[in-house]
């Protein structure tokens, strides 16, 4: 499969044709920005935690988010129970495993994660996915102390042995599935500068998975599409503050034409 800006477009487009409702249990600092964002794009967001209500509120979405940033053990049984419920139903599951390698309980939440659930992306940075196999690997808080080389071999093997997509991003992002690699080469320096840009890429990502079952094409277009708004948000705004905003602007601005000129999406290897 060939993906590339025309396929990005086309998604951008599906998604605000279809306005898919996404299921997010993410952290606390995040919640709003992330749902301000899916709202930009197109999607409708819903933030639902609750062990009561995951379950019967999955089954509305069109995919479901699971972030680790606040975690706490009543948060991994509702996302055990939520994704549980997702893969019964079809729908597509995202895992953020925010900070995993920073503690042992955001470690083996991940791990567990992964190990009760059919997970169909895993978005996280290089220090990130790298916990997921390697005991050794550590990373600083939310913040990756590894490069995306490091970890594409590493993202590669993992994608074979769990059948999921792997995305691992930074100045550029790798995205494979263990057997195709695809690398997406838009983004910003200044989404760096502000806060919960990584959560809201995998909020991102769910919108996509809801409109497009390949889960290396979802994941792909929607990272590339991403990275061009954080583009296009620095050309209105130089500081952090300005810029979180601009970017959300940039959510909802960008257009089918801006992707088919501007998204930088290359297909590395089959």
């Amino acid at each position: 499969m060939n993906i590339n800006p025309d396929k990005a477009a086309e998604n951008l487009d599906k998604l605000r044709e279809l306005n898919p409702l996404v299921h997010n249990i993410t952290n606390f600092v995040v919640m709003n920005y992330t749902a301000n964002a899916l709202l930009a794009i197109g999607a409708s967001p819903v933030m639902a935690h609750s062990v009561d209500e995951v379950e019967e509120m999955v089954q509305l979405a069109g995919a479901l988010v699971l972030n680790i940033g606040t975690l706490t053990n009543d948060w991994i049984e509702s996302m055990i129970k939520a994704a549980q419920k997702a893969n019964e139903a079809g729908i597509p599951v995202i895992l953020d495993p925010v900070g995993s390698g920073a503690t042992k309980l955001r470690t083996k939440s991940a791990k567990k994660i992964l190990q009760s659930v059919s997970i169909s992306v895993v978005r996280g940075n290089a220090s990130e996915i790298l916990s997921l196999k390697d005991e050794k690997s550590t990373t600083r808080g939310v913040d990756s102390a590894h490069s995306v080389d490091d970890a594409e071999q590493s993202a590669k093997e993992m994608a074979n042995e769990l059948g999921t997509v792997l995305a691992v991003t930074g100045p550029v992002d790798i995205i494979t599935d263990g057997i195709s690699t695809i690398s997406v080469h838009n983004g910003h320096p200044m989404m760096g500068r502000v806060t919960g840009t990584g959560c809201t890429a995998s909020a991102i990502c769910g919108a996509f998975l809801a409109v497009d079952i390949n889960p290396l094409s979802a994941a792909s277009t929607a990272l590339s599409v991403f990275g061009l708004c954080g583009e296009l948000a620095a050309k209105k705004a130089k500081s952090p503050g300005s810029y979180s905003i601009a970017l959300i602007d940039a959510l909802f601005d960008i257009t089918a034409k801006d992707c088919k000129s501007n998204c930088k999406i290359r297909n590395e290897s089959k």
